[in-house]
Order: structure tokens, then C-alpha cells, then sequence
């Protein structure tokens, strides 16, 4: 069948997505991705179709500096994002139409979801959700920034947590959905509760989350699967510079220091106290530019320090003694699925959230206060990571999450809903 997937954000919300379509297309599936353009090469090089839709995330963090000062403020980020949501929502209803043509089953990723079910209700097709993080209201603290004592409450409050975090977020997409594309589609607002209320929610929902780093809630419904992570294999197709091997050769493994799409404006700040950091603690560093320009003028390395736009995670990291990252859902996960601990220092949205679950299993000390961050602190970090009971808890961690099959899963998911592929002429 034609199977049209729809998401935006970070490059850490589109590449567990064409890994998705990847293993959808080699069971046998035609799979498109509507994505903003920005990783059109990233969708196109995996073999798979490309549709556009506007989701220049990358432009806001680099433009928006104020919003993102405020990133871990709940409140903050949810006025500015609200904004911003509206504002791109304005093509997505004509770019969803004709990302649609010939489409059998529509999957809709994160904040999009809600547009593949207004596509979905205007042409009549079926429609399934996928979710990279654990939203569902558990026993567990939710995906907000919640202050240190909000993350021992008992599993009741939590739950209620969980259910107003799931009001925050229609709130924030609220205007998109409501104002722009349910009108341009001939289709009536939700109410103000929204569709977590009073819809049924029967359609086929995908959580692509390690059960393993987040336990999920007790009796889930047949609908619901909580898969594990959907991974993109590319460490045995890429090529690393010969500079990179040269260097991991040369030497104990080093540790990564990186925050992938995470953009602020003190990027040669972070590099400057990684550099120190690793002076003082004594060990090689690999450190990843990224979206954020992790750069530094600093060149008195000593031949310590190999710097990189970027590496793919599942090449780079067995060969780590440790990451320092953002504490994204998909930097976490890979990190957790190499055996290797983590220093967190959180930018915005679910960082703290997945900083403290690292804490929680014991293989990352406390999520690091970025605004606050010192060279000492780092180091310190760095040093309690590197103990040997957070190595071998790492080590015990990785081993369990490795043996998760979150792809196989939702395969099958998709599958078993029996969708027969429409004859296209």
C-alpha cells in the first residue's frame, strides 16, 4: 500500500520516522515523507519519497533567541510555540492534499498528528499516530521540566500531571488545528477540551519509546503499542574521515560532547568549557558542531580534541568512553542502546525529563543546569559518568535495550491493520 508519513521538527523527529518508512518500504510498502525541506536529503538518500511541509524549526531556534533564552519554561515555550505553529500551519493543508495522492494510509508523527487526521477525515482514509515519547499520563513524572521535588510525588499525582500535560499541548496546537486547517478543509473545530476528550480515540497508536527507559502504563489497549525506539542502522554503510580513525586509534576511547539540532546562542561557550573540561579531567575528546555550531577558537588541543559536523550515533558511540549531550529522545536513546553513560544538560521540552531517567537507571549523574554551567561542573560531571559502577550499569542497560525490536514491532502494527493498497491506474 501507499503509505504517506507526516512529521516536522528536529532532525531528531524525522529520522526515527525514515527509519519507519525504510523498514516499511523493505516489507513491501510504497512509503512518501512530508517533512520540511531541510531534510529532504536525509528522506531522499534512504530511498524514500519526499513531500514538503513547512516545519522550519531550524529557522526559529536560529531567529527566536528570546523564546529559546526561556526554552525550559513551560509556560514561556508554549506562547511561542503556539505563535509559531499557527504561522506554519498556513500551507499545510494545500501541501497535505497533494502529499496525500494516491494514499492508502496516512501516519501522523508528534504535533502533526493532528494533520493526518484532518486529512484523514476530509478524504476518508484511514489514519494511525505515532508518538517518539512517552505522553500517555502514567505513574511516572511527565515530559515536562518539573522542579526537583516535583519528581518524587506519588503515582497519582503524576497521573494528573500526565493529563494536564496532554491539555498543555492541544493548547499549543490548538490554534493551528482549530483556525487554519480544520477550516480549510471544510471540517468543524474541535471543542475546546479538545480531541483528547471527547473523540474515540480507536485508531492504531504507535510509541516508539525503549519500555526499557520508560516503564509504560499497565493495560494499555489493543490500539496502543508501545514499540521501542525506531533506529536508523548507518554505521555499517558510512565512511569516516581517516583523520576520525586515525585518531580513535591513537589512543583511550574519548568522550562525546555534541547537542545535535539544539541551537543557542552561546555554542563557542559549550566548546570552550568542553575543552577546558577535558584539560582538567585528562581525557580525548570528539566534539560535534551540529546544528548549534558546537565551535571553538581555542586551538591549543595538544592533539586531544578531533572535532566533526557530525557522525551517525550508532557508528560513533561503541567506540565512547561516555556522551555529553542535549538529553534528546533519539541522542538518549542511542547513547543508553551503546552501553555508554551520559552527561545531560537540558535545552528545552523533554531534555530534563529523559536527564532524569538517565539518573533514575544510574548510568548519568544530575542533568546539568545549562545557563549555570561551569568548567568544573562539567568535569565533575564527567568523572562520576565515567565510575566504574556507571559503566557497567550502562553496559547492563545497553545490553537489554539492544535486544528490543522496536522496528519488527510497529511493522507488524501497521500491518495487522489489514489496510489492501487501492489500485492507482
Amino acid at each position: 500500500m501507499q503509505i504517506v508519513i507526516f512529521t516536522i521538527g528536529t532532525e531528531g523527529d524525522v529520522r526515527p520516522l525514515v527509519a519507519l518508512g525504510v523498514g516499511l518500504q523493505q516489507a513491501g510498502h510504497r512509503v512518501r515523507i512530508a517533512t520540511d525541506p531541510q531534510c529532504a536529503d536525509l528522506v531522499i538518500e534512504h530511498g524514500l519519497e519526499f513531500a514538503p511541509l513547512r516545519g522550519d524549526f531550524q529557522h526559529w531556534m536560529r531567529s527566536d533567541k528570546k523564546a529559546m533564552s526561556k526554552a525550559l519554561s513551560p509556560l514561556a515555550m508554549a506562547s511561542a510555540a503556539r505563535r509559531r505553529l499557527k504561522s506554519m500551519a498556513a500551507t499545510w493543508p494545500a501541501q497535505g492534499l497533494r502529499a496525500t495522492q494516491d494514499a492508502d494510509l496516512l501516519i501522523g508523527n508528534g504535533m502533526v498528528f493532528h494533520l493526518a487526521a484532518a486529512l484523514g477525515e476530509y478524504l476518508g482514509l484511514p489514519v494511525a499516530e505515532t508518538q517518539l515519547v512517552p505522553t500517555l499520563p502514567s505513574h511516572q513524572p511527565p515530559l515536562l521540566p518539573l522542579p526537583e521535588w516535583a519528581r518524587s510525588l506519588p503515582g497519582p499525582f503524576n497521573v494528573a500531571l500526565g493529563h494536564a500535560t496532554q491539555m498543555l499541548i492541544w493548547h499549543i496546537l490548538r490554534p493551528a488545528y482549530n483556525d487554519v486547517v480544520r477550516p480549510a478543509l471544510r471540517l468543524a473545530p474541535y471543542s475546546w477540551l479538545g480531541p483528547y476528550t471527547y473523540r474515540p480515540r480507536s485508531h492504531l497508536r504507535l510509541f516508539a519509546y525503549s519500555p526499557t527507559l520508560v516503564q509504560p502504563p499497565a493495560d494499555l489497549p489493543a490500539n496502543v503499542w508501545v514499540t521501542g525506539p525506531w533506529q536508523l542502522e548507518e554505521g555499517s554503510t558510512w565512511q569516516p574521515p581517516a583523520g576520525l580513525t586515525h585518531f580513535l586509534n591513537d589512543g583511550p576511547p574519548p568522550v562525546y560532547v555534541g547537542f545535535g539540532s539544539m541551537i543557542g546562542p552561546d555554542g563557542g561557550r559549550f566548546a570552550d568549557l568542553a575543552l577546558q573540561a577535558a584539560r582538567k579531567t585528562g581525557k580525548r575528546l570528539v566534539l560535534a558542531a551540529g546544528w548549534g555550531g558546537l565551535r571553538s577558537d581555542d586551538d591549543n588541543d595538544d592533539g586531544r580534541i578531533f572535532r566533526i559536523e557530525r557522525a551517525p550515533h550508532d557508528w560513533l558511540f561503541p567506540k565512547m568512553a561516555l556522551a555529553v549531550h542535549h538529553g534528546g529522545a533519539g541522542t538518549t536513546t542511542a547513547a543508553a542502546r551503546a552501553g555508554i553513560a551520559s552527561v545531560v544538560v537540558p535545552f528545552f521540552g523533554d531534555q530534563p525529563f529523559w536527564g532524569h531517567r538517565l539518573q533514575k537507571l544510574g548510568v548519568a549523574p544530575r542533568p546539568l543546569d545549562r545557563a549555570g554551567l561551569t568548567v568544573d561542573g562539567l568535569a565533575d560531571a564527567i568523572a562520576s559518568a565515567d565510575s566504574d559502577d556507571m559503566r557497567r550499569n550502562a553496559m547492563a542497560l545497553g545490553e537489554r535495550m539492544r535486544a528490543e525490536d522496536g522496528l519488527a514491532m510497529a511493522i507488524a502494527a501497521i500491518n495487522g491493520l489489514g489496510i489492501k493498497s487501492r489500485s492507482h491506474g
